[in-house]
């Protein structure tokens, strides 16, 4: 070795182990959110069989409690009695009457006849008749005019064995027309009398 390369030699070796001592800059990745558990399937190795898939079930609703035999007989009994009461209500018919008059005709008599029947099955109920008008005349006329066509009927119907103490009557004159047309139809089926069951 000549002198030159026993000088360079302690320089070449520290420098090797100082390179070779430096560690190498580590990559650090920053932290990621995870893949649902679902989403990410790594396969088996080969000849592995692979585990079963655990699936977490969702949450149990509520459990609803049975309703007791009093309740469903009240709940039931509810319901038909809506319904029959408006069947009930469906059934009283509708009478008319001719223009500026307050007389009974044929045809509204026969009408309340068949509400007699209807209210002789029901005689724990009061019947409210509602006189109407058309809208011809002044409102203070129709007012006195939907009275006297009100009172005419429940006079009628007192006649044939409704206790009077079972009736009442309104007027509404012209308000709350049944047909809110403006001609010879609209007011026919304007001029009358309603029957409400009332409690």
């Amino acid at each position: 070795m000549n002198a030159t390369s026993k000088w360079l030699l302690p320089f070449l070796l520290v420098g090797t182990f100082t390179y070779a001592g430096c560690a190498k800059e580590e990559v650090v990745k920053k932290d990621e959110p995870l893949a649902p558990a679902a989403a990410v399937k790594p396969a088996p190795a080969a000849g592995v069989k692979a585990a079963p898939a655990t699936v977490k079930a969702a949450p149990a609703a509520e459990p609803i409690a049975p309703l007791s035999g009093g309740e469903l007989k009240e709940s039931a009994a509810k319901k038909e009695s809506a319904v029959s009461e408006t069947s009930l209500q469906r059934n009283l018919e509708t009478i008319y009457f001719g223009f500026d008059s307050s007389t009974l005709s044929a045809e509204a008599s026969a009408a309340l006849v068949k509400n007699v029947e209807i209210m002789k099955k029901n005689p724990e109920r009061k019947v409210r008749v509602e006189g109407y008008c058309d809208e011809r005349g002044s409102d203070e006329y129709n007012l006195a005019l939907g009275e006297r066509r009100a009172q005419g009927a429940a006079g009628y119907l007192a006649t044939l064995g409704i206790p009077r103490e079972r009736l009442s009557v309104l007027s509404y004159g012209n308000e709350k027309p049944a047909d809110p047309g403006h001609d010879e139809t609209a007011w026919a089926k304007n001029r009358r009398d309603e029957f409400v069951f009332a409690k």
